[in-house]
C-alpha cells in the first residue's frame, strides 16, 4: 500500500484546493488557476533564510510597487526538505508571459533596479532554477478557492515512468472520480511540467490549507475515501500507480507575505496578513 499512499495523499491530504490568479486583477472572486504557472526556486546558503531573506527580497517588491507593476507574484518558503522559497507568477497564455518579459525589458528604471536586488540577493543563494507547468484542468477537482485567505502550500511531485503518460492520466481520472463521488471537500489542481526544472513527464498537484489543522482532518478523510472505494479495488488502483510511477515526494510551504507582491484584491480582503512588513 506503500505506492497507493503517494497518490492518495498527493491527492487528499487537504481539501483546500489551489487558485494562482495573481497575474491580474479579476471581477470573479474565486477565478480558476493560471494556465501557466512560472515557478522560480531559491535555494538558501546555512542561516541565510527568514529575515535576512526576507530583507534582500523587499528590494524585489518595492521595484515593482514603484513601477506599479501589473503582474503580480507571491512567495512561500519550505517548512520540509531543503531551505528555499518558491515564487509563483500565473499567466493566462504564454503569450501574456511573453509580453510581461518584453514590458519589463524596455522599463529602463525596473529592469536597473530588478538588476540590482538580484545582486544582493544572490548573495544568499546556494542555487536558483526555474520551471514553467501547465494547468490541467482535466485531472484537476474543484480547484477555484480563495487563496488569499489561505497560509499553506503542499506540493506533490509525481515523476512518470517514460511511455506511461496514458496510463498516469486515466489512473488520476480514476482517483479523481472516487474522491468526486466520496468526499464532497476534496480539492486540487494539478500542473504538468512543460519547461525548466521540472521538465519531464513530471506532474505536480497542489493543495492550499488555512490552518495545518486541515491536514490532521484530511487524514481522517483519505481513509473514508479508502473505505468507499473497497480494499480490492485500492489493490487494483496500488498496482497500477506502482506500474507508472517511478517516484513521488510532497513538501509543506508556508506563504510569506514580507517577500510577495500580491494583487490589491488580496491586500484589502485581508490586510492583517498581505500588507505585513
Amino acid at each position: 500500500m506503500k505506492r497507493l499512499i503517494g497518490l492518495s495523499l498527493g491527492l487528499c491530504l487537504s481539501a483546500s484546493g489551489f487558485v494562482a490568479a495573481f497575474a491580474q486583477e479579476t471581477s470573479n472572486p474565486i477565478p480558476p488557476p493560471p494556465k501557466v504557472l512560472v515557478i522560480m526556486r531559491e535555494f538558501l546558503k546555512p542561516g541565510r533564510a527568514g529575515s535576512t531573506h526576507e530583507r534582500s527580497e523587499s528590494a524585489f517588491v518595492h521595484a515593482m510597487s514603484a513601477a506599479k507593476w501589473p503582474t503580480h507574484y507571491f512567495a512561500a518558503d519550505s517548512l520540509s526538505g531543503r531551505p528555499r522559497s518558491l515564487f509563483f507568477t500565473g499567466y493566462d497564455s504564454f503569450e501574456a508571459w511573453e509580453k510581461d518579459n518584453m514590458a519589463m525589458m524596455h522599463d529602463a528604471g525596473l529592469s536597473t533596479a530588478m538588476d540590482t536586488a538580484g545582486l544582493v540577493d544572490g548573495d544568499l543563494l546556494a542555487d536558483e532554477d526555474s520551471a514553467v507547468v501547465v494547468y490541467r484542468e482535466d485531472l484537476s477537482l474543484r480547484a477555484n478557492v480563495d487563496i488569499a485567505h489561505m497560509r499553506y502550500f503542499e506540493v506533490s511531485r509525481f515523476v512518470i515512468r517514460p511511455g506511461h503518460e496514458e496510463e498516469w492520466e486515466a489512473l488520476a481520472k480514476e482517483y479523481k472520480s472516487d474522491f468526486e463521488k466520496a468526499d464532497p471537500n476534496a480539492r486540487w489542481a494539478m500542473f504538468e511540467s512543460m519547461y525548466g526544472a521540472n521538465n519531464g513527464d513530471v506532474f505536480l498537484i497542489f493543495n492550499a490549507m488555512k490552518s495545518l489543522a486541515e491536514t490532521d482532518r484530511s487524514l481522517a478523510d483519505s481513509k473514508k475515501v479508502m473505505a468507499s472505494v473497497g480494499e480490492i479495488e485500492m489493490e487494483k488502483l496500488a498496482a497500477r500507480e506502482a506500474s507508472c510511477v517511478e517516484s513521488f515526494q510532497t513538501n509543506l510551504f508556508a506563504f510569506n507575505p514580507k517577500m510577495s507582491y500580491p494583487p490589491e484584491a488580496w491586500i484589502k480582503a485581508d490586510p492583517d496578513f498581505w500588507a505585513a512588513k
